[in-house]
């Protein structure tokens, strides 16, 4: 381990995280480098081409710009850490141009915000459906089977347009869709200035924004031993602590609730990873077959033996389409037979609505607390209390518009001891289907720009 090791933290593992824990963080840890962010669930950009349709300067997680503000007393007193986030979503430059207004207006107007783009491929998917690579990875449809209802596709891009806006001397870099561990790959190849064939050391990063990706997944949020977890109420989101052969260790602030030990990083590293021996990335193939934990202290984890290869010449592709629109409902039955009562009453449902000329495309009844919610798993529970819940999807809006207004009625035609009723009808809401794709990497060309100059990258 030659030079000083670089602290990269994750505070920001799903649009709808803490809007606090960057500001914590640094507080926490005034020594970190990088701050990362990962809004982009898979069919989180559709909700914004929604916002986007309403108000073509949206189009992006709008909860970011609450961060930056919280990180400004933090510059201004002297921390040079650094955000890389992918909140630009469908409008990245948008997203940055707000940013700097924030930074101008409280005193920071120095800091310098670039953006990441060209991950936008609806164009190539639109000019050729019929093509193999553009086949849904799970069921291997025809996307000529889904084009008419397509809405967005973004290809997955990698840590080099990231590394090349790092070099112009971003602060803030903004980005639109990109693979989650690169976010954690870029500040690290940067850094230590590893290149495009380092490829042991490029897996190590891979590994290391894997493992945080999912913020304090990895600190003990959702752990099989999570009842043990030591106050869950303050719990420390992930920092990386990388070295420069490759090496890292996982820990959290001291003196922060969860812990780190190594069941709960080897949970969160068998997240998600499909072949173990082929982790795609579009930064390198990553093979976790050779990986040792180490315990080196108090919540840390020494983490070596990541191996890499070429990366694939293809970029994972996350496309979204109209599916109709869905529609839940619920309600509490109590009393002596429960179970069976409130099946029943989520037939009543069904029946009504056929009666009224609809019959819905997909329907489920479910009685929460009956044993539905992990049914084939554990056995049936005869509960003398049960929520029943309607689920429903249909491409008719006004089927389902027709199915949320029989459910008051049940107040007082259903069974007796039905209740929790006060949040009214249910509503009806949109549903985008997702489609998972392939594309051949020489077709994606990365833009990176300042708000005021943007270059092209080869």
């Amino acid at each position: 381990m030659d030079r000083k090791p670089l602290y990269i933290a994750n505070a920001q593992a799903f649009w709808g995280d803490r809007n606090s824990a960057a500001a914590t963080l640094l507080k926490q840890m005034p020594e970190i480098d990088y701050l990362t962010f990962d809004y982009l669930a898979e069919v989180s950009l559709s909700i914004m081409a929604i916002q986007r349709a309403q108000d073509p300067s949206l189009g992006y997680a709008r909860d970011f710009l609450e961060v930056i503000t919280s990180l400004i007393p933090f510059w201004k007193s002297g921390s040079r850490a650094k955000v890389i986030a992918n909140a630009g979503g469908l409008n990245p430059q948008g997203c940055a141009q707000e940013c700097k207004k924030i930074l101008n207006k409280m005193g920071c107007g120095d800091l310098k915000v670039y953006t990441v783009t060209g991950d936008d491929v609806l164009p190539h998917l639109l000019s050729n459906p019929s093509l193999k690579l553009y086949h849904n990875l799970d069921s291997d449809e025809s996307l000529e089977t889904i084009l008419p209802k397509l809405i967005t596709a973004n290809a997955y891009l990698g840590a080099w347009p990231i590394i090349e806006a790092l070099k112009d001397g971003a602060d803030i870099v903004i980005t639109g869709r990109v693979a989650d561990p690169s976010l954690t790959v870029a500040p690290a190849a940067f850094h230590f200035g590893w290149d495009r064939t380092a490829f042991d050391q490029l897996a190590s990063a891979t590994v290391a924004g894997h493992l945080i990706e999912c913020g304090t997944q990895v600190t003990g949020g959702i752990c099989t031993d999570w009842l043990n977890i030591p106050s869950p109420e303050t719990i420390g989101y992930p920092v990386v602590e990388m070295y420069e052969n490759g090496e890292f260790v996982i820990t959290k602030a001291p003196g922060t609730g969860g812990m780190v030990n190594q069941q709960i990083v080897k949970e969160q590293l068998l997240y998600e990873i499909g072949d173990p021996s082929r982790y795609l990335s579009p930064d390198v193939t990553v093979s976790f077959l050779e990986i040792r934990l180490t315990d080196a202290g108090p919540d840390r984890i020494l983490v070596k033996g990541c191996r890499g290869s070429t990366p694939p010449d293809t970029y994972k592709v996350s496309a979204t389409y109209k599916q109709g629109f869905r529609a839940d409902g619920m309600l509490t039955v109590v009393g002596c037979e429960a179970v069976k009562k409130a099946r029943k009453c989520g037939e009543i449902l069904l029946k009504r609505v056929a009666q009224a000329g609809y019959l819905l495309q997909h329907s489920l009844i479910e009685c929460l607390g009956g044993g539905d919610a992990s049914l084939g798993i554990l056995p049936p529970s005869s509960s003398t209390e049960c929520v029943l819940k309607v689920s429903t999807a249909d491409e008719r809006k006004e089927a389902l518009e027709c199915f949320v207004k029989e459910f008051a009625p049940l107040v007082t035609s259903g069974a007796q001891g039905t209740t929790g009723y006060l949040f009214g009808r249910p509503k009806v809401r949109p549903v985008f289907g997702y489609w998972p794709c392939l594309i051949e990497s020489r077709l994606v060309k990365p833009l990176i720009a300042s708000i005021e100059q943007s270059s092209n990258l080869p």
